[in-house]
């Protein structure tokens, strides 16, 4: 028999008048929660029937971005975020009478089903990690919540090795063990896992055994931030779209490692021990990568060979002198470079270098430079905080200046430098007309 899907929308009733009770304040949640009871008492005569999907969905009242506390620099890890969204979820589920409710994550905006067993989409593993008990398929020591039996959680268990993984399990959490090294039948009985996340463990490279991840023909996600590699792991399986490998002792990226990856999209190699000569050339093949952070490395200069379809690319906190002329020509679609704390000074950097017309952010703070290098006009924030920069050209922003053609700066940070207002000429401002922020001190 055909199951009707009934939900319901929380409205945060964004541009219309609310005014609180006493006692009740908009900064509380609880305000949050008062107002999608008193609403909901009022809808839930109305019963909508429609199929939910991301055409006729609004924002929640009580939006999951309330509980990623930004404020003292930290956030919430998904796991307790989403925990806590599902009490209060099921504080109003309970206040309204509702007997059973299920969730469906779509584009990140929630919707609630009553009374119909569905199961979320695979892309939000991280909802069902502390939802009930675990299922009889799974090992012992581990969580496979019923709600979601193809997740399989390990974490925090003090895990020396892989443990069995069953049939069927697709997404694997093993973080924060002591897994030193992996067996080559480790996955031998799930060879179409897509997402292997093995974060802060004690992995080395001599320690994983044959090709124990060319096995795995749909795997997508590998996740070994925080471990003890020295060099990249593979050959890994084309599907992969996202390969971290962070905060390790990497000191060599073979092209072997990365070859066939025509569809990796995000590679995090910031926090490890590389050199130039280690990295250029192994990235050439990776023709759909979007985000690449080789920050926190020893790189002297910018390597060879990078895909040009990338449209971040960061390489903070590293040792670079130079750039070479016209190094990013190719670079159409690039919109975030970040070179912080670097060693770049005027002779080292060509012209019209980052005069890149698609960027959007550039960051050269924290380097030796004492002139502005030139930008492109659409340019929106750029950062060069703590230079030796003495003197404001204004045609390192703008080349004419009229109605149309002024400079798209946005937020410009100037601080730590030889400059004082004094020294920024009067035409600056129709030059840097949209400018909200321009920090000299």
């Amino acid at each position: 028999m055909r199951q009707e899907k009934t939900f319901t929308h929380y409205l945060k009733g964004s541009g219309s008048t609310r005014s609180s009770q006493e006692g009740e304040s908009e900064e509380d949640p609880s305000f949050f929660l008062l107002v999608a009871l008193k609403r909901e008492r009022k809808k839930k005569e109305l019963d909508y029937h429609k199929p939910c999907n991301a055409h006729n969905m609004h924002p929640s009242i009580f939006h999951l971005n309330l509980l990623y506390h930004r404020g003292s620099g930290n956030q919430l890890p998904p796991d307790t975020v989403y925990s806590i969204y599902w009490l209060i979820q099921s504080f109003i589920a309970s206040a309204l009478g509702i007997k059973e409710s299920s969730f469906k994550a779509v584009s990140g905006i929630f919707c609630q089903y009553y009374d119909v067993g569905y199961f979320p989409d695979a892309d939000y593993p991280y909802v069902h990690s502390m939802m009930g008990p675990s299922t009889a398929v799974c090992a012992p020591e581990c969580n496979c919540p019923e709600t979601y039996p193809s997740a399989m959680y390990c974490d925090d268990l003090k895990l020396k090795s892989i443990p069995f993984v069953p049939s069927g399990i697709k997404y694997l959490y093993l973080r924060n063990n002591m897994i030193e090294g992996i067996e080559e039948n480790a996955f031998d009985n799930v060879t179409d896992l897509e997402w292997l996340i093995l974060d802060h463990n004690h992995l080395e490279n001599s320690k994983i055994k044959g090709r124990v991840f060319s096995k795995l023909k749909n795997l997508k996600k590998l996740h070994i931030n925080f471990n003890n590699l020295t060099e990249a792991v593979g050959p890994l399986a084309s599907t992969m779209d996202d390969l971290q490998l962070s905060h390790n002792k990497i000191t060599k990226v073979s092209a072997n490692a990365l070859e066939g990856l025509v569809n990796l999209t995000v590679l995090h190699l910031q926090n490890n021990q590389l050199k130039t000569d280690s990295v250029s050339g192994a990235m050439k093949g990776l023709k759909s990568l979007l985000y690449l952070d080789l920050s926190f490395n020893q790189l002297t200069k910018l390597p060879k060979g990078l895909p040009h379809a990338l449209l971040m690319l960061y390489f903070n906190n590293n040792q670079i002198t130079n750039i070479p002329d016209e190094y990013f020509q190719g670079f159409k679609v690039l919109q975030y470079l970040h070179l912080s704390h670097n060693r770049l000074t005027d002779g080292g950097i060509p012209g019209n270098v980052f005069n890149i017309s698609s960027l959007v952010e550039l960051d050269l703070s924290f380097n030796m430079l004492k002139s502005i290098p030139t930008v492109s006009e659409n340019l929106e924030n750029f950062y060069l905080q703590v230079n030796q920069i003495n003197k404001f050209p204004l045609s390192s922003f703008c080349k004419v200046v009229g109605s149309l053609a002024y400079s798209k700066i946005k937020h410009l940070r100037l601080d730590g430098n030889n400059l004082t207002r004094a020294d920024l000429p009067q035409e600056m401002y129709n030059c840097l007309r949209v400018a909200a922020d321009i920090s000299l001190e």
